[in-house]
């Protein structure tokens, strides 16, 4: 299968934060037709070994979150509307007249709409108001609690965007989950290269549970694994927008970008600053290799990352990605090409994994 169509098949796979077994057996399945040893863990991660030229060297974790951002039913009306409250970054503004896709209890998906007021009967001080979730209902059709409880759908069920795939101009798509399905994309790609060329050093290719609810499914992943050095791979702002030109240098087609800073201040004081002999790693890789790499640095984004950079005795990290934009809508926009060279550069990387690395940070 093409990167494309394999990004496709994960993209039109629901897997909420905490509900991400569907899309973890997709992954692992990609994965064993490359990898001789591919588990999953307790809490979910996928977790692929590469085996390296010289068991002797730093090992390394290279991994992407495979859940995505949602909702989870808070309350059940008794004329069959559903409540809700988000799980993860949603943006509010983009939800009314959404399709979305709500799990019962019994593993399903149901259809059901955030159904906006009818714009026939929304006062003019209403009509350029952002609506609250815990204002919005979703209607599957009910009329009745009772109806939905049929359905197996019940107070703390999880709600996506109803998956979407969608080929734009060229190599570029749109759709739900590009956040994360293509760095998930990119693991497979690894997997494959890895197949052809095996890296210097032990390798983890890794799907992670939880970033879009608490960052902490990869953490996890890291205690099993125990890496010296790790890569996550996520997207990035692209600034090749109207509304982001201004703020960012990254644009989509342009190759994969290194994540130079992430801070959130809110409640986690939690960010990421790039290990050195990484970043140097990254760009002598891409210099040698003659592939473009794109700089971009943030406030308010946090990848797993930033925990993962405390397990053990401190693992070197460095966050890359792919430029996408509309994140955390249901119409993000990606180049495939993108996600192909960020998987060719952090193989590259890590075939120059050698004795003189340094995991300290200087």
């Amino acid at each position: 299968m093409s990167s494309k169509e394999i990004l496709k098949e994960f993209m039109l796979t629901s897997a909420p934060s905490g509900y991400e077994s569907e899309m973890a057996y997709k992954l692992k399945t990609h994965l064993e037709q490359y990898c001789d040893d591919v588990t999953i863990d307790r809490v979910g991660n996928v977790i692929a070994k590469v085996p390296g030229r010289n068991p002797a060297l730093p090992r390394a974790m290279v991994f992407g979150h495979m859940d995505q951002l949602g909702f989870i039913v808070r309350k059940v009306e008794e004329d069959g509307f559903i409540q809700v409250d988000r799980l993860g970054g949603i943006p509010e503004k983009v939800l009314p007249g959404l399709q979305l896709v709500i799990r019962s209890e019994d593993g399903k998906w149901h259809p059901g709409v955030f159904g906006p007021k009818a714009h026939h009967a929304t006062p003019a001080e209403e009509k350029y108001k952002v609506d609250l979730v815990t204002s919005l209902f979703i209607d599957v059709g009910a009329s009745s609690a009772q109806e939905v409880h049929d359905m197996g759908i019940y107070v703390g069920c999880p709600v996506v965007y109803k998956p979407a795939f969608q080929e734009l101009c060229g190599s570029k798509v749109a759709g739900t989950a590009v956040d994360n399905r293509g760095a998930c994309t990119a693991l497979v790609e690894m997997a494959r290269q890895f197949k052809e060329e095996p890296p210097a050093c032990d390798v983890y290719l890794v799907g992670t549970v939880w970033e879009e609810f608490n960052l902490r499914g990869a953490m996890m992943a890291a205690r099993t694994v125990k890496p010296d050095l790790a890569i996550s791979l996520d997207v990035t702002l692209a600034g090749d927008t109207k509304d982001l030109a201004t703020k960012f240098e990254d644009k989509m087609g342009e190759g994969p970008c290194v994540h130079l800073y992430s801070f959130h201040g809110r409640g986690t004081l939690n960010g990421t600053l790039p290990h050195e002999p990484m970043f140097k790693l990254a760009k002598r890789t891409a210099q040698e290799m003659g592939k473009p790499l794109q700089r971009f640095a943030s406030l308010g984004i946090l990848t797993d990352s930033a925990y993962i950079q405390l397990e053990g005795e401190g693992v070197a990290c460095l966050e890359m990605g792919f430029p996408a934009r509309y994140t955390h809508t249901p119409v993000e926009v990606c180049d495939v090409q993108d996600i192909d060279a960020l998987a060719t550069l952090c193989a590259g990387m890590m075939r120059r994994v050698d004795e003189s690395f340094h995991v300290g940070r200087y």
